[in-house]
């Protein structure tokens, strides 16, 4: 492993329990020296959007150990649990990690909405998102996809789109880190791309979200 990605391996993975370097050295070194040397300094993300990017593309594509480890190098780095909550579900292992961090858990409460204003405040961040089309769906699109429209709107715009400990740059760098994970999920991850787009994410820094989200 070159100096440079052993130097900031050493500090990121701090607490990380990993027998690869003793049984794989070989995998360990060609692994790190491309995401802790190579692809890491060929950056312009903040630590925190390049951590954060990470969590939510190993939350797509359900890569549970990786996750687990990034968590620990998310937090040796100073990122606010709050954030790391909002990227994830994988709850449990997250609250694991956090609690060996000396995290104190439940963290603080981060919804801003109510039962009665969640719809309207969850439209109204779709359509600064994606334009004036997304309230005419409301109304105009097919009777049988009416309810997914207003889940779309209530749950995943006004649920949680509206929540604290993220902004809504980080919140689309998000999505779209989730999307391509996924796979198959071209037509969103065009969507959430012109979104990310339109509020300031711009091609160069969606190029660098997506570089380090390769290895």
């Amino acid at each position: 492993m070159n100096k440079n990605a052993e130097s900031r391996a050493r500090r990121l993975f701090a607490g990380v329990n990993s027998s690869l370097s003793r049984t794989d050295p070989e995998f360990v070194e060609i692994i790190s020296n491309f995401s802790q040397d190579e692809t890491a300094n060929a950056n312009i993300l903040t630590e925190k959007e390049r951590m954060l990017c990470i969590l939510a593309a190993l939350l797509g594509c359900q890569g549970m150990g990786e996750f687990q480890n990034m968590l620990h190098a998310a937090l040796n780095i100073g990122v606010d649990p709050v954030a790391i909550k909002e990227t994830c579900d994988f709850l449990i292992a997250a609250n694991g990690i956090m609690e060996q961090h000396g995290v104190r858990l439940p963290l603080a409460p981060q919804a801003s909405t109510n039962e009665e204003a969640r719809f309207e405040r969850g439209l109204a961040k779709q359509v600064e998102l994606f334009g004036p089309d997304m309230a005419k769906r409301q109304m105009d699109g097919p009777a049988l996809r009416r309810n997914i429209n207003r889940w779309l709107a209530d749950n995943c715009f006004g649920d949680y789109y509206t929540r604290g400990g993220l902004d809504y740059k980080q919140r689309e760098m998000i999505t779209f880190c989730f999307l391509a994970a996924l796979g198959g999920c071209e037509p969103q991850l065009t969507s959430h791309a012109g979104a990310n787009l339109r509020i300031g994410n711009d091609n160069a820094f969606l190029i660098q979200v997506i570089s380090q989200c390769l290895p």
